[in-house]
């Protein structure tokens, strides 16, 4: 079954697979896998685990693009990016981080549908082992060339890439030229691109192809046209040449199957109790977007499988982690190392020249100009090795390719130079005037517009260079502010990204071209198209997040497939070797399930002395809330963090509060209500409280020193409500509600509170007899994947040395739960203030409100009812006179700026 969504119609196909077999006793849909993007790995793992006679559903937030449906106006293109916030569904998701940019896809086919078509096998000798990392550590590769040859073949059968055909290529002409004179290695590496319609038959562009035996994900009436030449591979092929992964491993897995649906986008991952495979599994809850509702809040929905397999590249398949970590607390810590650009420097070579003057070039260009034509054929042709030191070379190796460009671009290079534009328009509307004015008999004018256009010298004699390699995989992947971040510099990739520059300087040399910078290098930035590592593989967890095979340490059943699990930089492009790597691993996971079934016991999921993470414990005053499998309202751009929309947290059927309108109304009244329906004072104020956090840890003050060791912060912000001011006055405990969100990057980002409880003042016993009393906070969160936590807090206010009513009232002590836990009975509540003993402790810290936010607080105090003055009077004289209960008795002793004088 397939469900796309296209450019016309949009349709999300956001309803359930209508197989019975499907769903579970839960009602929630089980299938055996399900894969998470449709890129090089998880489009492989589609098919192979398909073919195997598994129940296969792939989640692709994306839409199909079909021949003929990529975009090419302006008006597309401005809507050709993805950021569903501002109702974008399109291809191109840019991002931005510390030291690089990055630039990938979004769509059915994942990265196929932009990169440039090259399909080189890893060198051999660059499976390196123990390599040393500066700043610590080894780039290790626990599986071999050998390893993933016979996987490569199967890859390249499906992909059928073959070497550029044509030989009057001026750009492929000029690059091969250009090696032969610098005695550098040239070849032409295979692309994934059509240019015959046949085995056999001469390369010709614009003729029709035949149909693939396992049909097209697009429909029976998909047509496809070999090469047109044009050059714009990067962004999308609208006449099916380019053997992008919808056109075979999606076609094909759909028809062994496979449940393809687009506009699906996983947001969380939880393992289901039990033991091993059998009995466990994965949650998974995704969103589907809906481009007809533009930037609504999303429902989550919940699908269960055995084998869970993330493929949504490098960025998406870290960040899906990083933000699930409290439901897969065993995860390595090497989780985010490793990370690399893949060596990607882009650069140019302009105005190319012959070196002599004289009558047009061979290809009918300007005298003296060299004619490159970028534009012609398709992005790349070439690709000139550099060897590495474990194969002679003297330095990390790399390749050096032609990247050409579409058409258009070229109108873009000439119109640049304004100024030439501007003498050439009024040299022609000089002569049209003078035409006009003095009768030149000057009728015929084409001459003159030729000249207004101009010869296209620069562009015509444009290329630019695309360099990768083995740059140094030091860059580390984190949440900041529940967003993705990442931290790489060039500055211990200084000397590699040096000699490539160097080669890229002798080739335009070579040409007589000048060598253009790309204009981030200046600012000591590279933007990557190739994007690597994160979730390494490696021999241990000390190593890496997954094995060699890309199953997670210690999470039977959950696999990385993508560039994310790839320990180093690949060196050449590495689309073809994540998809041997995925190939490997799904021929894995089917062999591990036939001897399961074979034997008809679990297979054990111990590898190298690797033991399956047991369930963590739960409070044990946990309760099972029915708000479990309540579906949230998630923003749809979970990439945003804190900036994003606010999301709204899930509820137990029935329990959801009523809406409340903050604010002093002159009624007593909130939104759609009338005064007569108001019978209480409501109080609410809002706080927000920053501070360092670390998981593992249970006490607060060491959880604080090394969570700023480490840069983990932790902070919060909680619109605090008394319904009922009497009442809460009243109350010894002076309970009253907690709405917010808490922000931990180590917990997923922000999470919102589903149900919280606030104690103003508690009564409590100091050791030494002096009165005490106690801010209690209580807060139930749930992160990604589901699972459910509990923030306590408390603020303790008592009289010690000195004037400490500031640091005691905004001194929060915090600790994290594993599961929701109630507070205690009211007169256990000062007693029952620190979790710190509980085993389900899962981080501590400390927060603090900042002097910028208590003022900021001052001005949020609202008051809603029919006697609002008074509802704040009484709150002012309660929280006062419990501070003079505390300090009062010492009031002699304040210096003189906080004491009122006689």
């Amino acid at each position: 079954m397939v469900r796309l969504g296209t450019r016309e119609s949009g349709d999300a196909g956001s309803k359930p697979a209508p197989d019975p077999l499907r769903h579970g006793d839960s009602g929630i849909e089980t299938v055996d896998a399900v894969v998470v993007g449709s890129g090089f790995g998880g489009s492989v793992a589609a098919l192979r685990l398909a073919e195997g006679g598994k129940s296969v559903v792939l989640m692709e937030r994306g839409k199909a693009y079909p021949p003929g449906s990529f975009a090419r106006t302006p008006s597309e293109m401005g809507r050709n990016f993805w950021d569903p916030d501002r109702g974008l569904y399109g291809l191109f998701d840019a991002w931005t981080f510390r030291g690089t940019e990055g630039l990938v896809s979004s769509g059915l086919g994942g990265g196929s549908l932009i990169y440039a078509n090259v399909l080189l096998r890893k060198d051999p000798k660059w499976f390196v082992k123990e390599s040393p990392v500066p700043g610590g550590g080894y780039e290790n590769w626990p599986f071999s060339y050998e390893d993933l040859e016979p996987f490569y073949g199967d890859a390249e059968k499906m992909l059928q890439p073959v070497p550029y055909p044509y030989r009057d290529t001026p750009k492929t002409n000029a690059m091969e030229a250009s090696a032969a004179a610098l005695g550098l290695a040239i070849t032409r590496p295979p692309i994934a691109v059509t240019f015959a319609s046949g085995p056999g038959a001469e390369p010709r562009s614009n003729q029709p192809l035949p149909a693939a035996p396992y049909g097209s994900v697009h429909g029976d009436g998909t047509v496809r046209t070999t090469c047109l030449l044009c050059g714009e591979c990067d962004i999308g092929c609208n006449v099916g040449a380019k053997n992008t992964l919808d056109h075979n491993y999606l076609s094909a897995a759909k028809r062994a199957g496979a449940d393809l649906r687009t506009f699906h986008d996983v947001r969380g991952i939880r393992p289901l109790p039990g033991k091993g495979l059998r009995h466990g599994g994965y949650e998974v809850r995704y969103v589907v977007h809906d481009p007809q509702e533009p930037g609504a809040l999303l429902r989550e929905r919940f699908i269960r499988c055995r084998r869970l397999v993330l493929g949504a590249g490098t960025f998406g398949s870290n960040f899906l982690l990083l933000r699930n970590r409290a439901s897969l607390p065993g995860l390595s810590e090497t989780l985010g190392t490793r990370f690399s650009g893949n060596g990607d420097l882009l650069t140019l070579i302009m105005d190319a020249k012959t070196g002599e003057a004289g009558p047009p070039n061979g290809h009918g260009g300007t005298p003296g100009v060299r004619t490159l034509s970028g534009s012609r054929g398709p992005v790349i042709t070439t690709a000139i090795r550099i060897p590495d030191t474990v194969d002679g070379g003297s330095g990390r190796g790399y390749y050096v390719e032609d990247a050409g460009y579409p058409a258009f671009i070229n109108w873009l290079i000439e119109t640049a130079q304004l100024g030439q534009v501007a003498r050439r328009t009024a040299r022609m509307a000089a002569q049209i005037l003078k035409d006009r004015l003095f009768e030149g008999h000057h009728s015929n004018i084409s001459a003159d517009l030729a000249a207004a256009l101009g010869d296209g010298r620069l562009s015509s004699s444009s290329v630019p260079l695309l360099g990768m390699g083995r740059d140094i995989p030091d860059g580390v992947m984190s949440l900041q502010d529940g967003r993705l971040a990442i931290d790489w510099t060039l500055s211990s990739s200084s000397s590699y990204f040096s000699r490539v520059q160097k080669t890229m300087e002798d080739i335009a040399g070579q040409l007589d071209g000048n060598f253009v910078d790309n204009p981030l290098w200046w600012a000591k930035r590279v933007i990557t198209v190739h994007p690597i590592g994160g979730s390494p593989s490696g021999r241990n967890p000390a190593e890496g997040v997954c094995d060699e095979y890309g199953e997670v340490f210690g999470y039977p059943g959950l696999h990385v497939v993508d560039g994310a699990a790839m320990p180093g930089p690949v060196g050449a492009n590495p689309s073809l070797t994540i998809a041997a790597f995925a190939e490997r691993a799904c021929r894995h996971i089917l062999e591990a399930d036939s001897r399961e079934a074979a034997t008809g016991a679990a297979v054990s999921a111990e590898r190298g002395g690797i033991v399956p993470v047991q369930s963590p414990p739960v409070a044990g005053a946990a309760v099972v809330d029915q708000s479990e499998t309540a579906p949230r309202a998630l923003a749809p751009d979970a990439t945003k963090g804190i900036s994003g929309r606010k999301e709204k947290p899930a509820y137990a059927p029935g329990s959801r509060p009523v809406e409340q309108v903050r604010g002093l109304d002159p009624h007593g009244a909130g939104a759609g209500s009338t005064a007569t329906s108001v019978s209480f004072t409501s109080v609410s104020f809002t706080e927000q409280m920053h501070g360092w956090f670390s998981p593992g840890l249970s006490d607060p003050e060491k959880g604080r020193n090394l969570g700023r060791d480490r840069g983990r912060r932790i902070m919060f912000e909680l619109t605090i409500t008394a319904k009922d001011i009497d009442a809460f006055v009243a109350d010894p405990a002076h309970p009253a509600a907690a709405e917010g969100y808490v922000l931990a990057d180590q917990f997923g980002g922000r999470l919102p509170v589903e149900k919280g409880w606030f104690n103003l003042f508690v009564e409590d016993k100091s050791a030494d007899g002096a009165p005490s009393r106690r801010m209690l906070y209580r807060l139930w969160l749930r992160d990604p994947g589901g699972t459910p936590l509990t923030f306590t807090g408390y603020k303790l206010i008592h009289n010690g040395t000195g004037f400490d009513v500031w640091p005691d009232t905004t001194i929060l002590y915090a600790t994290i739960l594993r599961g929701h836990v109630p507070p205690p009975e009211p007169a256990a509540a000062a007693r029952k203030y620190d979790d710190g003993d509980d085993p389900a402790v899962v981080g501590a810290g400390i927060l603090h409100i900042r002097p910028l936010d208590f003022a900021r607080q001052l001005t949020t105090f609202r008051a809603v009812g029919p006697a609002p003055a008074a509802g704040l009077t009484a709150f002012g004289k309660l929280f006062l006179g419990e501070l003079w209960q505390v300090y009062g008795r010492t009031v002699s002793k304040i210096p003189y700026p906080f004491r009122q004088r006689s």
